[in-house]
């Protein structure tokens, strides 16, 4: 941040330091700093009171701030200002205080305000949940900002994970007794080292290493099984990308299920991942039972089949029904991996029994990153155990 700062104040590395505070604590905390905001700052106060303080200060847990009210020019304007004053991280979480904490969601169901928002994960999943009272003058701006958000998420994960994948397709796919033409020469080279005659100049193998003659077909069957409750919004966003990512490789056979207390199969639309977004229906009940049914009766392939559920676990369905299927597709050599969370925000609330229950049966339950997700896939294609954060 930067600006001015007059009165008695001094500068240097007090001055800046009385400065910040005064910027912290508002107008009204701010009193006994001596400090005088003027210029870039005084605007920056501004955007911040505008938020978080009523009548100059700051507010405190459970009050209202009167300084945005539910007017769309002065939200407009206040998000052309912020916009200014902050870096995009921090226009995100401004945004996001300012629809959740003084209930501004009806004001982006105007196209105008749509467009004057810095578009992130969250915002993505606030309209998500507004999508049914979204008129249709707003609709196609929803889709702009959703479809913006989309490729940025694509163009940030897409690469890594296809070659991650593709890794591990390939040594999922190897052999330890290769016909003569299926040997890979250079990693069977690499894995005999050991065996190196230096007086004969080669290396014995004792070992081959080859490729599996079903090298060419789909080689995995992926199910990824959503949970679109309120509370897993951005793992929603975040899991229809990926889908259509792996949707994306030939070698991988993707089915995208998401449910609440129904269950709704997206496959068909994996091709554009924002028509995913907009076929879900954040909020509802939770009948995870339900949702694994069906998914196991879309497995052919056990074997050669990873199920991803990404859910908090609040079951609202039959509890022992769902753990017994879990046993099942584990049992018949599917691999079952569970997310609690798959976004960048930490630590996320979840049913911590169902979690342990999972666990016993051999299907830990954990939170994942974004970043983190081509490696856990590419684990469980390879049958290794899964990298916990």
């Amino acid at each position: 941040m930067s600006g001015g700062v007059g009165g008695d104040v001094g500068g240097g590395v007090v001055g800046e330091r009385l400065r910040r505070w005064r910027l912290v604590l508002g107008a009204e905390g701010g009193d006994g700093t001596g400090c005088r905001l003027d210029g870039r700052d005084a605007g920056m106060d501004a955007a911040l009171s505008a938020l978080y303080g009523g009548g100059g200060g700051r507010k405190r847990a459970g009050d209202r701030s009167a300084g945005l009210g539910g007017s769309a020019p002065s939200v407009a304007r206040w998000l052309g200002d912020i916009r200014t004053y902050f870096p995009a991280s921090v226009v995100q979480v401004m945004q996001r205080d300012a629809i959740d904490r003084l209930g501004l969601s009806t004001l982006l169901l105007e196209p105008e305000m749509l467009e004057a928002v810095e578009a992130d994960v969250h915002l993505v999943g606030t309209l998500l949940s507004l999508n049914k009272a979204m008129p249709e003058t707003t609709r196609e701006t929803a889709r702009a900002v959703v479809r913006k958000v989309v490729e940025q998420l694509e163009k940030r994960l897409a690469t890594r994970t296809r070659a991650t994948l593709t890794g591990a397709l390939d040594r999922s796919a190897r052999v330890s007794r290769p016909r003569h033409r299926d040997i890979d020469w250079d990693r069977t080279i690499r894995a005999n080292l050991k065996n190196y005659l230096p007086e004969h100049g080669t290396v014995v193998p004792e070992r081959l290493v080859g490729y599996g003659r079903a090298a060419q077909g789909v080689k995995k069957d992926v199910i990824l099984c959503i949970d679109q409750s309120g509370s897993m919004a951005a793992s929603v966003v975040y899991a229809s990308v990926f889908g259509a990512v792996l949707a994306s490789m030939r070698s991988i056979a993707t089915r995208l299920v998401v449910f609440d207390t129904a269950v709704v199969d997206l496959t068909d639309q994996l091709d554009d991942p924002v028509d995913v977004l907009f076929g879900t229906q954040l909020g509802g009940g939770t009948d995870i039972n339900r949702a694994l049914a069906y998914c196991q009766s879309k497995i052919t392939r056990p074997a050669d089949t990873v199920v991803v559920l990404i859910s908090d676990l609040y079951e609202g369905g039959i509890r022992n029904e769902m753990l017994k299927r879990v046993a099942a597709m584990k049992a018949a050599g599917t691999q079952f991996v569970t997310l609690l969370a798959l976004s960048d925000e930490g630590a996320p609330a979840y049913d911590h029994e169902h979690a342990a229950a999972l666990a016993a049966l051999g299907a830990p339950a954990f939170a994942c990153t974004p970043d983190l997700f081509p490696e856990v896939m590419a684990a469980a294609i390879e049958k290794r155990p899964l990298p916990m954060p």
